[in-house]
């Protein structure tokens, strides 16, 4: 009976382990629940009409299978092509 009690525990932390991992990467964008890299501190992005803007990024988000990034930063949201962006880790 003490057997099959913590085999069930057992069971069910892998699977609330798991199910956290599948939100976390599904719903953090860029930010993995364990992250050593993909973390800058500065951008500078290229506008249409030629001006480019640097600032400190609060945030930053690409998307799977795009070329898009959205990167917040200085309290203003870009949605821009990779080719426009230029991010620094400092």
């Amino acid at each position: 009976m003490k057997k099959k009690l913590i085999i069930a525990g057992v069971i069910i932390l892998v699977t609330a382990i798991a199910a956290l991992v599948i939100y976390w990467e599904t719903t953090h964008g860029n930010r993995r629940l364990i992250d050593t890299k993909n973390r800058f501190d500065r951008a500078i992005i290229s506008l249409p009409n030629g001006e480019a803007v640097e600032g400190r990024v609060s945030s930053w988000l690409d998307y799977n299978d795009s070329d898009v990034v959205l990167i917040t930063m200085d309290g203003k949201t870009y949605l821009t092509h990779y080719s426009n962006v230029v991010l620094i880790d400092d």
